[in-house]
């Protein structure tokens, strides 16, 4: 069963679909729209598809099943309810939206119309990123105490010059924590669970012309009692890999980008000593640490089969609307934090 795909947006993030959808056990990419039908002809000539006019063109397109949503973060909502409501399933890039409350509207929106719903958060889907989901699940740390994410970045002032929609709140929902550590959030929510209260501070302290933070330090309760530090930057020349440590009474492991560079438990296993020698150096890419597009396109292309097969078989993708949803949510509440300096109770 092959299921065709329509682009929607065609920035840098929608090569990398693109060449997922090409290296996708079933999915086709059938055509793309843009709001510069021009750049739209430019995409289509480059991946060999078609350009649509209109958005109403191409979700009117029976080739067409399915729509990935690649504009703008805050700009997902519109595209994502149209889509639904014609009948096509959903796949949008991260975040799902800048607030929970337009995630809540395109949830509502592909409910409403039974199709699917799918966020690409693609780093749950690395192999180290599944170990790391097992033993927490398995009960192998023992009483889980400690959670955390280090995403120290860099990002250039041209970077943020070079599209108006950058380092807005409009657009681009947020800055180092909302574009660039969203994925390090999403893993740390499914990893320890849902966050109880929170602590922050941001502010802006390398980069001009920008609304919104380059540096933030959050602390949080997990609903499960658990401490934790989340940290976010694009001012740490030059980059370093995304880092998630968690810890606990009977072990520890630390996940960089998709490399276990700490894997220690207290009850060892037969296969401990094969992962750590075979979840070293499995990042072939600098993993977007200075530059966006130095990230590999494999873990985009699992999203999508786990999407595509989702649609085939009836049931929900492993990042569906809700699960998508709870990243932005927490985002939210550490901005709320840091702006009025009170801890932000989640209810977790």
């Amino acid at each position: 069963m092959t299921i065709g795909i329509g682009i929607v947006g065609s920035g840098m993030i929608s090569n990398f679909h693109a060449k997922a959808i090409a290296d996708t056990h079933d999915g086709k990419l059938i055509g793309c729209y843009d709001r510069s039908f021009e750049r739209a002809q430019e995409f289509a000539k480059n991946n060999h598809c078609k350009a649509f006019e209109t958005l109403e063109a191409m979700l009117g397109d029976p080739e067409i099943a399915a729509i990935a949503v690649c504009t703008p973060s805050g700009a997902h909502l519109e595209p994502a309810v149209a889509a639904a409501k014609a009948g096509k399933h959903v796949m949008v890039e991260k975040p799902l939206e800048v607030t929970p409350e337009k995630c809540d509207e395109i949830i509502a929106a592909c409910e409403a119309s039974n199709v699917k719903l799918a966020v690409t958060f693609q780093s749950r889907f690395h192999e180290s990123s599944q170990l790391m989901k097992q033993a927490v699940d398995g009960g192998r740390f023992g009483k889980v105490t400690m959670g955390d994410a280090y995403v120290k970045w860099y990002r250039s002032q041209e970077y943020y010059d070079s599209g108006a929609w950058r380092g807005t709140w409009a657009l681009d929902g947020g800055g180092a924590l909302m574009n660039q550590a969203i994925h390090s959030v999403d893993l740390l929510l499914w990893l320890m669970g849902p966050v109880k209260r929170v602590s922050a501070m941001m502010g802006t302290m390398t980069h001009e012309r920008i609304e919104v933070e380059d540096i933030v330090v959050a602390n949080i309760q997990f609903a499960c009692g658990a401490l934790g530090v989340i940290e976010a930057t694009t001012t740490a020349f030059p980059g370093a890999l995304k880092r998630v440590e968690i810890a606990g009474s009977e072990g520890s492991a630390v996940l960089e980008e998709e490399d276990l560079t700490q894997w220690t438990f207290k009850h060892e296993t037969d296969e401990d000593q094969s992962i750590r020698e075979r979840m070293i150096g499995k990042t072939e890419t600098g993993g977007g640490a200075a530059d966006p597009s130095a990230i590999g396109h494999h873990g985009h292309t699992e999203v999508f089969n786990d999407f595509l097969e989702a649609i085939e078989k009836g049931h929900e993708p492993l990042v569906n609307g809700p699960e998508g949803k709870r990243s932005v949510e927490l985002i939210c509440a550490i901005y709320e934090s840091a702006r009025t300096g009170k801890t932000v109770d989640l209810g977790g």
